[in-house]
């Protein structure tokens, strides 16, 4: 059994930064495809970033440029990095992994996929303007 633990969610003003973190037990964070979502009030769960195995990774459009994710393989743990935050970033954020690294290779990892097998608990992140 994998548990994910988010962190580092609050509430900013548009402009700013937050840092999520993402702690992950068991053995397959390093070589597993890791996403991060977001969830806004009224709106459907949206996939923020994959990050692959070899370290890959895919953003959505809204986020290039301000959001980064990367990996610390030896913490277990993936961070968000988001800078330059506005409004429409509000939500709960949530990461999340696979049990079977095979069901989601990295071609699947960097597309849409988000039917993943593990899920953190999630973290708020509010942007005021």
């Amino acid at each position: 059994q994998v548990q994910l633990v988010e962190s580092g969610g609050g509430s900013v003003q548009a402009g700013g930064s937050l840092r999520l973190s993402c702690v992950a037990s068991g053995d397959i964070f390093q070589r597993n495809c890791m996403a991060w979502f977001r969830q806004a009030p009224g709106k459907e769960r949206e996939r923020v970033a994959g990050i692959s195995g070899d370290g890959s990774i895919r953003y959505v459009d809204s986020v290039k440029g301000r959001f980064t994710v990367s990996k610390d393989n030896a913490k277990y743990t993936l961070y968000l990095q988001m800078n330059n935050l506005t409004k429409e970033d509000t939500g709960m954020y949530y990461c999340a992994t696979n049990k079977d690294t095979r069901a989601v290779p990295k071609w699947r990892c960097l597309g849409d996929f988000d039917n993943f097998d593990y899920w953190g608990q999630g973290t708020q992140v509010t942007v005021d303007s």
